[in-house]
């Protein structure tokens, strides 16, 4: 009985974390999809000061890394993004429940990396459409898997430090 409880308490947390990595694929996926629109007929939108919608096309990874390449790094980013997202979805498939935290942030990363993988495969490059700036700095444009990547690695590394653990677990974690 006892064992059944558990089995079912981990099926659940499976779900869950599937659902957190399906959610922002999507919503990747639909923001890709109408800010490509929009943004292909109205051209740049200033929404406030400082942020503003444009259509990027990255031929790279983040902030643009290899973005001139001449085209080699395609295949490297889909088998990278691929290693990452197999590696995530098996942490995922055995990670213990209580560690809600932890798992979210890869269920993100997971997520992420999916939304992206999506674009680079159908594409060849991956849709951005959010410019932060101030005067003439820009941040490098991102999109909702960028997003997703990113706030999914921060829960990672503050569960890391123990921001996310009950004041007993953080103990433990010094003995």
């Amino acid at each position: 009985m006892e064992k059944q409880l558990e089995n079912n308490r981990t099926a659940r947390h499976r779900i869950t974390f599937a659902v957190v990595a399906v959610v922002f694929i999507v919503a990747d996926w639909v923001t890709k999809r109408v800010f490509q629109d929009w943004l292909d007929s109205t051209g740049p939108i200033e929404v406030v000061a400082g942020l503003r919608f444009i259509l990027v096309h990255n031929h790279g990874a983040a902030f643009g890394f290899l973005s001139s390449a001449g085209g080699w790094q395609r295949g490297l980013f889909i088998s990278v993004a691929v290693a990452v997202m197999i590696y995530l979805a098996r942490h995922l498939w055995v990670a213990r429940p209580e560690e809600r935290a932890v798992n979210t942030g890869f269920a993100m990363i997971l997520g992420g990396a999916a939304g992206n993988l999506i674009d680079r495969v159908q594409h060849g490059y991956v849709i951005d459409f959010i410019d932060i700036h101030f005067k003439a700095w820009h941040w490098p444009a991102f999109n909702v898997a960028d997003s997703a990547i990113t706030i999914g690695a921060a829960v990672v590394i503050l569960d890391s430090l123990g921001l996310f653990r009950k004041k007993s677990d953080r103990k433990n974690d010094l003995t």
